[in-house]
């Protein structure tokens, strides 16, 4: 059914939007903007900006030939395994931008049926990845990522872990102390970084932050060569800033 374009009443342009996404999902192999003007009677006055917004925001994109297709922040509405897919794909991005822009390899971790879990990880020739000489599950007490986690677990919580998993000293900055290392994490605000210099690898200094999406435990972590240590605090400033995409990518 046509629309008659009605500029006078705002939300009309939510039903523009949706008409003209409707077209362009029907037509799977692209449709031109002509077409997309005769099926939904919007004319080009109209049109034009809506497609050019739709195509600013993801929704929709134009191949080689002109033609509309569907975007990715479309596809994020859907459902099922297309739906994962692309959330894994944008999550991968926004990773692979803030490993360029803070210069450093960055990890996301989740605390997950009582383990810490690496779940992704974006590195490269000059952002190396710390080397997990010792299983990270084991040492949530001396890495950044672990300790990030163990902050946002209460008193039960952290008890419970460090009974499964013994604090072992990993190098010579590890705390070993169960009440000095919950005194530290009570002590750590929300709002600031949570480091390891040194305290699960000689050699690698790292920095976390916290995710909060609905319920989950989880965190946003980078690491550095010791020889790029004067660099941590300002990349760690850097990650908690930029926090946010990764936690809306988290969240669709």
């Amino acid at each position: 059914m046509a629309l008659k374009p009605e500029p006078t009443a705002p939300f009309h342009s939510v039903q523009y939007a949706l008409r003209v996404l409707e077209t362009v999902s029907r037509h799977g192999g692209g449709v031109t903007d002509a077409q997309i003007a005769r099926e939904t009677g919007l004319p080009p006055a109209h049109l034009t900006p809506l497609l050019r917004m739709l195509r600013r925001e993801g929704y929709v994109e134009q191949v080689a030939d002109g033609a509309y297709v569907v975007g990715d922040s479309l596809v994020l509405l859907g459902s099922g395994a297309t739906r994962r897919e692309a959330l894994e794909a944008k999550l991968q991005e926004t990773l692979t931008e803030l490993r360029d822009s803070v210069g450093a390899a960055v990890y996301i971790s989740r605390y997950i049926d009582g383990e810490v879990k690496i779940t992704q990880m974006v590195d490269g020739p000059h952002a190396p990845k710390v080397n997990e000489w010792v299983d990270f599950r084991s040492a949530a007490h001396a890495s950044a990522v672990g300790k990030c986690l163990l902050t946002q677990l209460d008193q039960n919580g952290r008890r419970d872990h460090l009974a499964r998993h013994k604090i072992a000293r990993l190098t010579s900055r590890t705390i070993t102390n169960e009440r000095v290392l919950f005194s530290k994490l009570d002590s750590q605000p929300p709002t600031v970084p949570v480091l390891d210099l040194q305290e699960y690898a000689v050699g690698t200094v790292c920095a976390a932050v916290p995710l909060t999406a609905g319920a989950s435990v989880g965190c946003l972590a980078l690491s550095l060569p010791i020889e790029h240590a004067h660099r941590l605090r300002s990349a760690a400033d850097a990650l908690n800033r930029k926090a946010a995409p990764v936690v809306l990518s988290l969240a669709l």
